[in-house]
C-alpha cells in the first residue's frame, strides 16, 4: 500500500503490538491514548446514522455531484463494483468518509464522495470537502523547485551548502556499541545536494524510528533522542510559530540517518525544500505555489491554512482502533507531546497569527479533484488547459528513478524526484503498469498517475492510524479491471 509515511522494516516488538492490534506500526502510542475517546457513531452498528444511510444516500450524492462520464473506449459501469467496496467502507465503520477522482483521457469518468465529512454533525462528505493531504504536499514542492530551476535560480545538482551555509558539511551517525551514546559520529562522504532530497537519498529522517532502506535502524534509535532534544519529532509543523528556515538551520547541527546518496531514508529532506523556496524566491511556500501553480491551474482550493470562509469544508479526522473509529481530539486538547499529529491539527487559517511554518514535506490541504488537476499537468508533460507550469523534460526527469544501484527500496520500484516510480509492476504484485507514479499522504490519501493507461487516480479520506483497511489495494484493482 503506498502511503506517505512507509510501514515496512518495523521492529519485532512493534509487529507483534499490531498482529494483537494494539498499536499502529507508525504510531506506536496511539492506542493507548484511545481509551479516553469515545468511539465515533460511525462504528458502533446500533447507531442511528448508519442504520438511516441507505434513507439518505440519495441526498448525500445530490450533494456530491459528479458520477460517471461516457467513454467510448471503455465500459466504465464495470465501477459500480468500485462504488460498491467505497460504500461498504463506510457502512461497516471502517472509514468515516471519503471522495475518489478519476480520470482517463483527460476526462473526469469517476468522482464521487460516500459517507460523512463530520459524523457527530451529520455533515455528509462531499466532493466539495477539504482534505489534509500530508506527504502529498511532497509533489507541490518538489514541483516548485523544478519551476526554480527552469528560470536559472538554482540547479539540483547543486550542494544544499551553497543556499545553506550550515548545510556544506553535515555528520552522519554510525551505530558504535563500544560508545556510551550507541553511535559514533562522522563527517558525511559528500555534501548533500538538492537532488539528493528529492530523491530522499540526501540520508535526512524524521528524528524517529521512520521508514528508512538501508540505513541503521539501530543507530535510528537512538540518534532519535538526539533530535528529539531539539524539538523534532515526527513530520507535524502546521501548529508551529516561526518560519522553516530556522528550524532547517537547526537540523544541520543533528547527525544524519546514512551518508549522502547510499540510502533511501524517509523525512525532512522535502520540508528543507520548501525553505529553500522561500529563501531564493522571497516569497513563503503558499505564496509561491498560489501563484506558480494553484492558480494557473485553477486549483481554488488548495492551501497551507484554510480561509475562514471555506472551514466549514474541512473534513473531520477519525482513527482506527480496536473498538471502532474514534473521532480523533481537537489539537489544542493534546497534551502529550508524542501526540501531536493525532489530532484535527492547526489547518484552519484562523488557528494561528500570521508568522506560520509552512511545511513543504506535510502542510497542504486540498479536495481529491484539485489535487487530480496537479496530476493532469504531469501527465500532460506539464500543461493544463493551454496553461504551462513546467517543461516536458523536468516532468521526464521527476518521473525517472533516481535511486542508484544497490540501493534499497520496495519491491519493483524505484524514486523519482518526488515520486513513487513503478519498475516492475510483476516484482510489485499489483495492477497497474511499468513507468507509473505516485504517493500519498499520512491521513490514509493516495494518488497514483499511470501514463500508459492515460490515467490519473486522486484519493482523499482522513483516518489515522489507518489500522488494516484494504481500500487502497482495492481501489487499483477495480479501476484497472474496468479498462478495455
Amino acid at each position: 500500500m503506498d502511503q506517505g509515511l512507509l510501514l515496512l522494516n518495523i521492529p519485532n516488538n512493534i509487529t507483534n503490538s499490531i498482529a494483537n492490534k494494539k498499536c499502529n506500526p507508525l504510531f506506536p502510542h496511539f492506542y493507548n491514548r484511545l481509551s479516553d475517546i469515545e468511539p465515533a457513531t460511525v462504528a458502533k452498528k446500533e447507531s442511528t446514522k448508519m442504520s438511516n444511510f441507505y434513507k439518505i444516500f440519495v441526498l448525500v450524492f445530490a450533494f456530491t455531484g459528479d458520477t460517471f462520464a461516457a467513454d467510448k473506449t471503455n465500459d466504465w459501469s464495470r465501477l459500480d463494483a468500485l462504488e460498491r467496496s467505497l460504500q461498504e467502507d463506510v457502512e461497516q465503520g471502517r472509514l468515516a468518509g471519503s471522495v475518489l477522482y478519476v480520470a482517463h483521457n483527460g476526462r473526469t469518468v469517476f468522482h464521487k464522495a460516500f459517507g460523512w465529512q463530520d459524523v457527530e454533525k451529520s455533515i455528509p462528505m462531499s466532493t466539495a470537502s477539504l482534505h489534509r493531504i500530508a506527504s502529498q504536499t511532497k509533489a507541490l514542492t518538489s514541483v516548485a523547485v523544478m519551476i526554480l530551476q527552469e528560470r536559472g535560480r538554482l540547479l539540483i545538482s547543486d550542494p544544499l551548502g551553497k543556499y545553506f551555509p550550515e548545510w556544506s558539511a553535515t555528520t552522519v551517525a554510525i551505530k558504535d556499541t563500544n560508545n556510551e551514546l550507541g553511535y559514533r559520529i562522522e563527517p558525511a562522504k559528500r555534501p548533500i545536494t538538492i537532488r539528493d532530497l528529492l530523491a530522499h537519498t540526501a540520508g535526512v529522517n524524521y528524528g524517529w524510528i521512520g521508514a528508512s532502506f538501508g540505513a541503521d535502524r539501530g543507530v535510528l534509535g537512538v540518534v532519535r533522542e538526539a533530535w528529539r532534544e531539539k524539538g523534532f519529532e515526527g513530520w507535524y509543523f502546521s501548529g508551529d510559530n516561526g518560519n522553516m528556515r530556522e528550524k532547517i538551520r537547526l537540523m544541520a547541527s543533528l547527525p544524519q540517518a546514512a551518508h549522502p546518496g547510499e540510502a533511501f531514508v524517509y523525512g525532512y529532506s522535502t520540508d528543507i525544500l520548501g525553505a529553500l523556496v522561500e529563501q531564493i524566491s522571497g516569497q513563503n511556500l503558499e505564496r509561491f505555489l498560489t501563484e506558480n501553480v494553484f492558480l494557473p491551474l485553477n486549483m481554488k482550493d488548495t492551501f497551507f491554512f484554510v480561509p475562514d470562509d471555506k472551514a466549514s469544508r474541512l473534513t473531520t479526522v477519525y482513527g482506527a482502533s480496536p473498538e471502532g473509529l474514534v473521532r480523533l481530539p481537537d489539537a489544542d486538547a493534546l497534551t502529550n507531546s508524542a501526540s501531536f499529529f493525532y489530532g484535527q491539527g492547526h489547518f484552519l487559517r484562523k488557528t494561528q497569527n500570521q508568522d506560520r511554518s509552512y511545511s513543504g514535506g506535510s502542510g497542504a490541504v486540498s479536495t481529491a479533484a484539485d489535487y487530480g488537476k496537479f496530476l493532469e499537468m504531469l501527465i500532460n508533460d506539464g500543461t493544463f488547459r493551454g496553461k504551462r507550469i513546467l517543461g516536458r523534460k523536468s516532468v521526464e526527469l521527476m518521473t525517472t528513478d533516481h535511486l542508484s544501484p544497490g540501493v534499497e527500496f520496495r519491491p519493483g520500484a524505484g524514486f523519482g524526484l518526488g515520486f513513487n516510480i513503478v519498475r516492475d509492476i510483476g516484482q510489485k504484485g499489483v495492477m497497474g503498469s511499468n513507468g507509473s507514479y505516485g504517493w500519498g499522504g499520512a491521513y490514509h490519501s493516495i494518488y497514483w498517475v499511470d501514463p500508459a493507461e492515460n490515467l490519473v487516480v486522486s484519493y482523499a479520506t482522513q483516518l489515522i492510524p489507518a489500522g488494516n483497511i484494504d481500500d487502497h489495494e482495492k481501489i487499483r484493482a477495480l479501476i484497472y479491471q474496468a479498462l478495455e
